[in-house]
């Protein structure tokens, strides 16, 4: 954890990952991916993929699964 508070975005997909944990993490991933490409605006998840890719220590690690899973973001 980081002295910092946690960014809202980081904040809102580790109480999604909460809600899937009995799930198999793979399936978990996906459907939380799923979710996150319909309801999430693109600049939140661009945010989380950078916070993954960065090795972000506040993301739970099937969220840092879930981001490898989710498409680049678009540039423009």
């Amino acid at each position: 954890m980081t002295d910092s508070p946690m960014s809202a975005h980081v904040r809102l997909a580790n109480e999604i990952a909460l809600h899937f944990r009995h799930r198999d993490p793979a399936t978990a991933a996906e459907e939380i991916a799923a979710h996150i490409r319909a309801f999430w605006e693109p600049r939140m998840r661009a945010r989380l993929i950078a916070d993954a890719e960065a090795g972000n220590g506040d993301l739970d690690p099937l969220i840092v699964s879930v981001a490898a899973l989710l498409p680049p973001p678009v540039a423009g």
